[in-house]
């Protein structure tokens, strides 16, 4: 009997590479949906008993989805499949009644180990290869190159959170991922920064490799520099108002794991410059006016972070040369293929 299975996520790209992953001989008939109140619809109209969940989506996201099941006790087995790798979250999903938390990039063989852990799967011995599959996400015209650059985005999003939230001890809030092409004229007007009173710090590092350069910007709202010097550890006589380690530390962290995360998933490597402070305490436009860029147009990549429980929240851009579009959209045409750990 075929066993109803809803796959939500926001990106076309982790809807298909989620369908790809499963095991070919699982009888399955598959629901696509691409947020919380969609998901919750079809678990209600019946469409599926087991659901792929995303955490980070927009609306109503995966902890909602999550606390409705629970509460309407809808007839529902959930499996949480996301980026936001953080032991916090982990936590969460599996106190919201989650049966389990599977990380970004989906394995097959984790995924199969776990559908048969739950009784959800039994192998046919039929073999694995699903020679009706869709094509390969990275290469497949029907998910356009700014969605896979989006869901590559979320999961290095999701590893540099990590990495902060285990130095810093707390639980960060992660955004969905905003992919725009803009000129460099609209960089400001396209910030999703919407307090206009408070002053702003920021520091950018370049970054290059296999013919991709660009910038990393972190913006930071200096209301709450004093609380970031305390979660880095720094003494509270060296938390001047115009002291710019604590920026320039979280600025390396913060690029540098997005980087690394980002160009595994890619196979590139990206070097980092050092980091330089544009300004302190200044009002937005002018700390961007400080940063100019010779480039027409810039690849954008925004992600705002905030630290639950110290109201603190930074901006980090990945700003990318206009030259540097053709080799992310190679890299990306190339991405490996889940369903056979190989490559398009």
């Amino acid at each position: 009997m075929s066993t109803g299975v809803i796959i939500c996520d926001d990106s076309s790209m982790a809807r298909k590479q989620m369908a790809r992953a499963l095991p070919a001989d699982w009888d399955t008939t598959l629901t696509f949906v691409e947020d919380g109140d969609a998901c919750l619809e079809a678990i209600r109209d019946g469409k599926g008993s087991v659901v792929f969940l995303d955490l980070n989506m927009p609306g109503s996201d995966g902890y909602v989805v999550l606390e409705h099941v629970h509460r309407e006790e809808l007839p529902a087995l959930v499996l949480v499949v996301s980026g936001d790798i953080q032991p916090e979250a982990y936590r969460r999903v599996l106190r919201l009644g989650a049966l389990n938390f599977i990380r970004k990039p989906i394995d097959p063989q984790v995924l199969a180990q776990t559908l048969k852990d739950y009784g959800l799967y039994s192998p046919s011995g039929h073999g694995t290869e699903n020679v009706t599959a869709p094509p390969t996400p990275g290469s497949d015209p029907d998910v356009p190159w700014q969605d896979a650059l989006q869901e590559i985005a979320n999961i290095a999003m999701g590893q540099a959170g990590d990495l902060l939230a285990r130095l810093l001890d707390v639980f960060i809030k992660l955004p969905v991922p905003r992919v725009n092409m803009l000129a460099a004229s609209e960089l400001r007007m396209a910030l999703n920064i919407t307090d206009s009173t408070s002053t702003w710090s920021g520091v950018c590092q370049g970054f290059s490799g296999a013919g991709i350069t660009g910038e990393g910007l972190l913006l930071f709202n200096n209301a709450r520099l004093e609380t970031l010097s305390h979660l880095l550890g720094y003494p509270e006589e060296d938390n001047a108002s115009n002291n710019t380690e604590p920026l320039m530390d979280l600025s390396s962290i913060m690029v540098g794991a997005f980087l690394r995360g980002f160009g595994q998933q890619m196979d590139r490597q990206f070097g980092l410059s050092h980091p330089v402070v544009l300004g302190t305490h200044l009002d937005i436009s002018d700390l961007l006016d400080g940063s100019q860029y010779a480039w027409q147009q810039i690849l954008t990549i925004e992600l705002t972070y905030t630290i639950e429980s110290h109201d603190l929240e930074c901006d980090l851009l990945l700003l990318f040369s206009e030259e540097s579009v053709a080799p992310l959209r190679e890299a990306l045409a190339w991405l490996p293929d889940p369903s056979t750990g190989g490559s398009a």
